[in-house]
């Protein structure tokens, strides 16, 4: 039986924001998290919660879509091979598919870490676990991840760009490494690895170094690899893997 968190004994008598409670109760990433307060889906002892709001776990009543807020019965993690087509999200009020269908079976509430937006694929992991997620997340933990892309333009080029500093918005990004893995007439496949997470990094990389992007898959998150998994299926990970992010 889940422990509920508004029960739970409060050892520390000190408000914590709600996104962290959702967060380490395996609602969502704290991202998420944010979302569903500022769209009005937190209640607070009854009253509609407001983004940065706090509260004590263990005296306030906390609810999510009407629902009192528990905590998971043990902590989960897992990764999909994410294929197109499907939003890297908990829910879409426009009713589009997200990966959430793809892990119906799991049967515990788990979140996507991160995002692989519609058209990309590969690998995503999802979690009920907030500190595990953060490591994976957070820049300063600099879990490297790497893509495999198809692409059209002088990739010769772009190859040498990639590995130099690339301004992409209003900010400079740098792959950690870039190779060509094969050539045709106008473009190949090409193999990106970043650091960072930053929102179509990899893409808007791409298009600045004159490549377009035909198709995009993430194959490893720091030492975890895509390795022969089927697109749209998924797998716990073990405890090894676990460990391996620290």
């Amino acid at each position: 039986m889940s422990e509920s968190v508004n029960d739970a004994a409060d050892t520390s008598n000190k408000p914590v924001r709600l996104q962290k409670i959702l967060s380490t109760a395996g609602i969502a990433s704290r991202r998420e998290a944010e979302k569903m307060i500022s769209a009005g889906r937190v209640l607070v002892n009854g009253a509609t919660a407001v983004l940065g709001q706090a509260a004590l776990p263990g005296s306030d009543n906390i609810t999510v879509d009407g629902q009192p807020l528990t905590a998971s019965e043990k902590l989960v993690y897992l990764m999909l091979n994410k294929p197109c087509g499907y939003l890297t999200t908990v829910r879409d009020e426009r009713g589009r598919k997200t990966v959430m269908e793809l892990v119906s079976g799991v049967n515990i509430r788990v979140y996507p870490i991160g995002r692989l937006d519609l058209n990309s694929e590969g690998l995503l992991l999802f979690t009920n676990d907030g500190d595990f997620a953060n490591k994976i997340m957070h820049p300063s933990f600099n879990k490297k991840k790497t893509y495999q892309l198809k692409v059209r333009g002088d990739v010769h080029k772009a190859i040498g760009l990639l590995k130099l500093p690339v301004a992409v918005d209003d900010y400079e990004v740098t792959a950690v490494d870039a190779q060509l893995i094969s050539q045709s007439n106008n473009g190949g496949v090409i193999k990106i690895t970043i650091s960072e997470g930053r929102n179509r990094q990899v893409r808007k990389m791409c298009a600045a170094c004159g490549l377009i992007v035909d198709a995009l898959k993430r194959i490893s998150v720091g030492e975890l690899s895509l390795g022969n998994l089927s697109t749209g299926k998924w797998r716990f990970l073990t405890e090894n893997e676990v460990e391996s992010f620290g």
